[in-house]
């Protein structure tokens, strides 16, 4: 079955394109997402680790660290990061890990066999601070992810965490949210004060928190 959601996010130690690194250790007190590719010196590859880097910005004003991984070895994402640099216009700014014995890749069920029994498909898990799995996505190596919404969905993740609001369908950053069902109209008027639209009991629309 793999890892869930709500499991711990499994350690390992690697080497990486910016030193060995124990994986809870790196990412202490952070949220996180690592991600997998299925090969360097490929096309789709390529284009999402630049813009990846052209998006670090972003992960940073959120609090996270962003680690990608393929079975490679670091001799090859060395000389692969000039190419990256080269073809999308911006260095590669997050370390890729090298796991040639595929020791992370099984770890985290980063390899399906029946779609290829030696790359990884493109898994995407964000990781909590508390080193919880809150997101796994997974891709066809011919698919190439929509980072924006990895962004999104971390923008979703953190305002449950520290709100207590769950957000709707398509929802965007600055969009009404959900009141979540656990919490009470006694308490909800304690976090919401200014109040909240209750189409059905189970349904309290409010702003989104800001604060």
């Amino acid at each position: 079955m793999g890892l869930l959601i709500g499991d711990e996010a499994p350690n390992f130690e690697a080497d990486t394109t910016e030193g060995h690194i124990n994986f809870h250790d790196y990412i202490e007190g952070s949220w996180a997402v690592l991600f997998s590719h299925p090969k360097n010196f490929t096309p789709v590859c390529t284009t999402e680790l630049g813009y990846t880097s052209k998006l670090k910005p972003e992960f940073d004003k959120r609090g996270v660290k962003v680690l990608g991984l393929s079975v490679d070895p670091i001799e090859d994402h060395k000389a692969w990061v000039g190419d990256i640099e080269e073809t999308q216009g911006t260095a590669l700014n997050f370390p890729l890990i090298a796991d040639p014995e595929r020791k992370v890749a099984t770890l985290y069920s980063m390899i399906h066999p029946s779609a290829d029994n030696t790359l990884t498909v493109r898994s995407v898990f964000v990781v909590g601070p508390d080193k919880k799995i809150k997101l796994k996505i997974e891709y066809p190596a011919s698919t190439g992810r929509n980072f924006d919404e990895v962004l999104r969905v971390i923008d979703s993740l953190q305002l449950t965490a520290k709100h207590q609001v769950a957000t709707p369908v398509n929802w965007k950053d600055g969009d009404d949210v959900i009141i979540v069902p656990a919490l009470s109209n006694e308490d909800a008027a304690k976090k919401f004060p200014e109040g909240w639209n209750e189409m059905k009991p189970y349904l309290r629309i409010v702003k989104q928190p800001t604060s």
